[in-house]
């Protein structure tokens, strides 16, 4: 083997090598290749030595989804910005101070992207441009009334259902090498390391753009459990690992990825996983302890519990909101990394299933009791799941009142206000 003397250019030149953008292989060994647009550096491993984001106010959510917006007026940016003028009024007033409003549902964007056409939501025809930038209002108006905005992301979902309808710009249409398809949808693979770098580069894009307090992933990861899903990529990696454990892997190089991104522009970065752990890492393949406990994935971690306290299925008590927080609070958590949790406000009126009492979600206080509850256990962050619930709840309005109102009261609001 022909060997290299030392000198300065030989030390400038590996040094350049070193620093050069790497992708990384799909088990996480890094190795040089040509980066997608964007994002040009791909962690091997997370960055724990990164500041963590701290905050100065109370943080209180409301999730605001591609439901919602379903029923928004997207005709012209005066009728866009009436409309989310009022539902803003409505979060802000109930003593909310975030709002996670979700801009990609279906690998399609509420704003201009280079990366994702617009979403069938503006329009009703995905790719069709609605004529201005609904994200870039949203933002506007949310600093305005002095609330937190936090980009609502969808990873990997691309349709469910069949729905929506693709254009010829959706990433399945371009990639098909990067989709997989199940009996519920179409996702990107998440085992694809241009999949992580394109995701990546979607966060930056925003991150560049807008300036949003956040990025948040909702609990959408592996969309199955079937070994045939991925065979063919976890045969060709090589991995040592096992199916389950290389499918963990592929998820925590996303998050490494995405948290190294936002830590760049001073974005928060959250995820909402499922509410019982042992669904996330065996369900999903989202190692959300790993990542509450280890600084470098994300900066806080708002688990789904979207059960009453007292939930009671068969006599079993597991799935309770009880329960379950008390779980996740238990669990080691790294310097920097926030633990909230979030409620099920859909659940008023319509109750959990539970086989007990059910009488926790006709009391009209269902909510604020939870708050109580989590800040027993030292959760003292929440969201409620979802803005239609509480302000637009047609099946339950004198009830979604007061629940609008017992919230108010105990975030220091003397009334709620909103229709």
């Amino acid at each position: 083997m022909r060997r290299l003397g030392v000198g300065l250019g030989i030390l400038l030149f590996l040094l350049a090598v070193l620093t050069a953008p790497l992708l990384l292989t799909d088990w996480g060994t890094p190795s040089a290749g040509t980066p997608l647009p964007g994002v040009t550096a791909a962690p091997a491993e997370p960055d724990a030595t990164a500041a963590p984001l701290t905050r100065t106010t109370p943080y209180r959510a409301v999730w605001v989804s591609y439901l919602e917006w379903q029923q928004v007026d997207f005709s012209s940016a005066e009728t866009f910005s009436r409309e989310i003028g009022t539902m803003l009024d409505n979060i802000a007033g109930v003593g909310a101070t975030v709002v996670l409003a979700q801009v990609r549902p279906f690998g399609d964007a509420l704003y201009p992207s280079e990366y994702f056409p617009f979403s069938h939501i503006c329009t009703g025809v995905q790719g069709q441009d609605p004529g201005f930038d609904p994200l870039a209002l949203l933002v506007e108006a949310a600093h305005a009334r002095g609330l937190e905005l936090e980009a609502w992301v969808n990873p990997y979902r691309i349709q469910a259902g069949g729905v929506p309808a693709l254009c010829d710009a959706s990433p399945a249409v371009e990639h098909p090498d990067w989709v997989k398809t199940t009996d519920t949808g179409v996702y990107l693979d998440p085992s694809n390391a241009q999949v992580r770098q394109y995701i990546a580069d979607g966060v930056e894009e925003l991150c560049q753009n807008y300036d949003l307090d956040g990025i948040h992933f909702d609990d959408y990861f592996y969309p199955t459990t079937s070994a045939t899903f991925d065979a063919a990529e976890y045969t060709a990696s090589g991995t040592p690992l096992s199916l389950e454990d290389w499918r963990r892997h592929n998820v925590n190089l996303l998050m490494a990825f995405c948290h190294r991104v936002t830590q760049q522009y001073g974005v928060r970065l959250g995820v909402a996983p499922l509410a019982d752990p042992d669904q996330c890492y065996s369900g999903q393949y989202s190692d959300a302890a790993l990542w509450l406990a280890q600084g470098g994935y994300l900066d806080y971690l708002m688990p789904q519990f979207y059960w009453g306290l007292d939930y009671t299925q068969n006599g079993d008590t597991a799935h309770s909101l009880t329960a379950l927080a008390r779980r996740w609070a238990e669990l080691p958590r790294a310097e920097g990394v926030a633990l909230y949790g979030g409620l099920g406000a859909y659940r008023i009126g319509e109750g959990d299933g539970s086989t007990g009492d059910s009488g926790e979600w006709l009391s009209g206080h269902a909510l604020a009791d939870q708050l109580d509850a989590l800040e027993e256990l030292g959760i003292t962050g929440a969201g409620l799941y979802r803005y239609g619930s509480l302000w637009a709840n047609t099946d339950w309005p004198d009830l979604a009142r007061a629940e609008r109102d017992a919230l108010a009261q105990r975030w220091g609001v003397t009334s709620s206000p909103g229709y």
